[in-house]
């Protein structure tokens, strides 16, 4: 489509926000096209009028779709009215590459903003610098309040929590409270809970808001606050908080810090993000690539994918050790250069079921003594079972194809050994990483295949080895 055909008379911008996605729910193609026009015009008034509109979530979108120059310009465009949000909601390296590209001043401004978890979430990959220039801009309150939520660990619940939350005395009436929250103006936007602390804000309570607003004015908060506390650690990891999260069926819950003084709230939108990062970080994880995402550069996904493909190459180089010190063998019976993928194959794949079964395992916390017992009782009986299964299998194809009813006999008790050897360390290996403090969604995948192969060409060729004295 030609610019002038994208701005024709009648239809300047003709981009409602219902037509922003297609039926499949993508982007529409000629909504990005249209936008794509705007921006090659310079027609920053038509750019900030179609994108108004846009959810938050929406908006990191169309970043995302954009080219580098096409998406710097835009935030550019937008000026003040860009909703700095929107880059919570984008890759890692497109966030970075938008946020390196601004003044700090514009920076600032734009986190001002923000709740304090999303403020912090730009801020945290920021240089130290950067960082503090940004801060420094920012009023008093605000800048301390950013300070205190950095200072905890990466990746812990106080780098997630708002800080925004409505804590009362416990001597207060509903009506009280009822007329604190019409009159206050300093209170976070939405809330699910109000807390009932002390002086020294250690929490006393929680009151949930239904309950809250079924209950008479005169009524005294602490005759009907929940007593039961489900608390998180300011320092705890947010996988920690999520799980408490799944737990307790919780939409909302107090942070408190080393003290026990109630320092900010966890959301169930927090948690959210928090169990998709963390299942996206494990697959990305069990698969080698890293923290990678799909907007990296070529280089950047080569530096981080070459580490793994090198443990790999050390890993084929031992089976093909183990494959070389039975040459003759195989050289006085091709059919076995044929059968003996089949037993490896096998064996990686049941291996990296049991082993996907124990990382989740470990990941949600759910092995302790007696099911880890249990769990090892049942792979091992499970990769028998299955064994003798596929064993029965391929050696009537292979008795049949060959007309050798001993090779099928031979690669039949090698399918049975490989899937026990499979089960057995798919939860032995991660077991052993994580207690080695390892995250055993790291490595797991390559010492298992590399145990299932070298078991089941050893055990296959060895078998076969004896059985037709080809030593």
């Amino acid at each position: 489509m030609s610019e002038d055909s994208a701005m024709a008379p009648g239809d300047d911008t003709g981009m409602e926000h219902d037509a922003f996605r297609d039926e499949e729910g993508r982007i529409s193609a000629l909504w990005l096209e249209r936008l794509r026009a705007f921006l090659d015009a310079g027609r920053s008034e038509d750019v900030t009028l179609v994108m108004e509109p846009l959810h938050t979530a929406d908006v990191g979108d169309v970043l995302e779709q954009l080219d580098h120059d096409e998406r710097l310009n835009l935030v550019h465009m937008l000026g003040e009215s860009f909703d700095f949000s929107a880059l919570t909601e984008v890759d890692e390296s497109i966030r970075l590459e938008i946020m390196e590209a601004l003044p700090n001043a514009d920076i600032a401004r734009g986190v001002a903003e923000l709740d304090n978890d999303d403020a912090v979430y730009l801020l945290e990959d920021l240089e130290q610098e950067d960082r503090d220039e940004i801060l420094s801009a920012l009023p008093t309150f605000e800048r301390l309040s950013l300070k205190r939520s950095l200072d905890f660990p990466e990746d812990s619940a106080g780098r997630r929590m708002q800080t925004d939350f409505i804590a009362i005395p416990p001597f207060w009436t509903v009506g009280q409270t009822i007329d604190y929250l019409r009159s206050e103006k300093d209170l976070p936007d939405e809330f699910y809970q109000i807390y009932v602390v002390d002086a020294a804000y250690k929490v006393l309570g929680t009151l949930p808001l239904d309950k809250f607003l079924r209950t008479p004015r005169a009524t005294k908060i602490d005759a009907i606050m929940n007593t039961t506390l489900v608390l998180v650690n300011a320092e705890e990891d947010q996988e920690e908080a999520a799980r408490s999260f799944e737990r307790y069926d919780l939409v909302e819950v107090g942070v408190v810090d080393e003290n026990g003084r109630l320092v900010g709230v966890l959301t169930i939108d927090d948690i959210v993000d928090v169990i998709q990062e963390e299942a996206e970080e494990d697959i990305r994880l069990m698969a080698g690539v890293g923290d990678e995402d799909v907007s990296d550069t070529t280089l950047d996904t080569v530096k981080s994918r070459v580490p793994w493909l090198v443990v790999n190459l050390v890993t084929a180089v031992l089976v093909s050790l183990v494959i070389g010190l039975f040459n003759a063998t195989i050289e006085q019976m091709v059919a076995l250069a044929v059968l003996m993928p089949i037993v490896a194959s096998m064996g990686g794949n049941a291996g990296a079921q049991t082993m996907t079964v124990t990382v989740r395992a470990l990941a949600m916390r759910e092995l302790d003594g007696g099911r880890l017992r249990r769990l090892i009782r049942r792979e091992m009986v499970v990769g028998f079972v299955n064994g003798v299964i596929f064993a029965v299998l391929i050696g009537i194809v292979t008795a049949f194809r060959y007309g050798n009813i001993e090779l099928g006999v031979v690669i039949g008790l090698a399918m049975v050994i490989n899937m026990i050897v499979a089960g057995t360390f798919g939860i032995l290996i991660p077991l052993t990483l994580d207690k080695l403090k390892a995250d055993p969604a790291i490595a797991s995948a390559v010492f298992v295949t590399t145990i299932t192969d070298v078991v089941g060409f050893f055990a296959f060729l060895g078998i076969a080895g004896l059985w037709f004295g080809l030593f």
